[in-house]
């Protein structure tokens, strides 16, 4: 194997590794994200919301599908939290879970 050969399967695993590190973030901030939700609407099964919003994520491509879960879910209750609220406390909890994500190592 040549020094190139080594180098392009050394870029290909940490690629790799940068994609699941990104996959656990976003996932952990639908949870939080789902944990906030509930806290707001009042729900009682916090971490069956929580699931559920971690879930939606797999219908599309994006953050697109999570925000109109949860700000549907938000609005149907009545919450009176805007879709610009919610995306602030996507942005906002992204940078918590990377946090966390960081400091488990």
């Amino acid at each position: 194997m040549t020094t190139f050969d080594d180098r392009e399967k050394g870029f290909e695993k940490k690629f790799a590794l940068e994609q699941e590190q990104e996959f656990k973030v976003v996932a952990r901030r639908n949870r939080l994200l789902g944990e906030w939700a509930a806290g707001v609407m009042g729900l009682e099964t916090v971490a069956e919301y929580a699931k559920a919003v971690v879930k939606s994520d797999f219908e599309q491509p994006g953050d697109e599908d999570v925000l109109r879960k949860v700000f549907g879910d938000l609005k149907g209750a009545g919450s009176g939290v805007s879709e610009g609220e919610v995306r602030m406390k996507m942005n906002e909890l992204l940078a918590v879970a990377r946090g966390q994500l960081d400091a488990e190592g």
